[in-house]
């Protein structure tokens, strides 16, 4: 039996159970970086001059590159045979699917915002703060997230998991799409942000050395090393 045919309590639990994953998840992510990032600004502190100069160094470097590249097409165009190249720019077959993804985007966000708009509940107090919340996600997905996410979200509103009593539109809605799968994203992406601050290298100092500000002395010799070749690559002959 697929999920879609399962019974309405079955499908109700599930939704449940994936909300309570998903604040159980919020709350561990806010525990970390609520260790983690104070951390990591006292490291930036501490070698807060050789993060700005290596930097300086990097726009340096970058900006001679790019000279001496035009300084070498000026010298190339100065060629007997030298024959300017007509400029075609390519599609790629990546722009133009990117191309139709946002159009579907557009179209699939319109759909739903008008469909939760705040002001269909001028009159509804407690759903007006639900759908409210509604579009604010639904405004996040859409300019930050894949066309993937934002379809999921627009069967999520339209199924009626946004517990705000909509008059559903059949037409609107697609049947094979399985109504809890923001959800099942939501998770994912919660999962993905614990799983890469848990595995990064400055919460693993944190928790295993025994004075993890002594790292500064690491972060210290690589950004001296670091800076050291920038300065000779950005060098100047005189």
């Amino acid at each position: 039996m697929s999920k879609e045919n399962f019974p309405t309590e079955s499908k109700s639990d599930e939704i449940s159970r994936l909300h309570g994953r998903i604040k159980n998840l919020e709350i561990e992510i806010t525990s970390v970086e609520t260790k983690l990032f104070p951390f990591e600004q006292s490291l930036r502190n501490a070698i807060a001059d050789l993060l700005v100069e290596e930097r300086e160094l990097v726009v340096l470097y970058k900006k001679q590159k790019k000279a001496k590249k035009e300084k070498r097409l000026v010298q190339k165009r100065k060629g007997k045979n030298y024959k300017e190249p007509k400029e075609i720019v390519p599609v790629s077959k990546k722009e133009i699917v990117e191309k139709i993804n946002q159009k579907e985007k557009k179209r699939l966000y319109k759909e739903a915002m008008l469909h939760v708009h705040p002001d269909k509940f001028s009159m509804q107090e407690n759903e007006q703060v639900k759908a409210t919340e509604t579009t604010t996600k639904l405004i996040e997905i859409y300019q930050n997230g894949s066309l993937e996410e934002l379809a999921a979200f627009h069967a999520h509103i339209f199924g009626g998991n946004t517990t705000i009593c909509f008059d559903k539109d059949i037409s609107l809605i697609q049947k094979t799409t399985n109504s809890t799968s923001y959800l099942v994203k939501e998770v994912e992406r919660l999962e993905k942000v614990l799983k890469d601050l848990l595995e990064s290298y400055t919460y693993k100092v944190l928790t295993t050395y025994e004075n993890p500000m002594s790292f500064v002395d690491e972060l210290k010799a690589y950004y001296d090393d670091r800076v050291f070749k920038l300065r000779k690559r950005t060098r100047t002959k005189k």
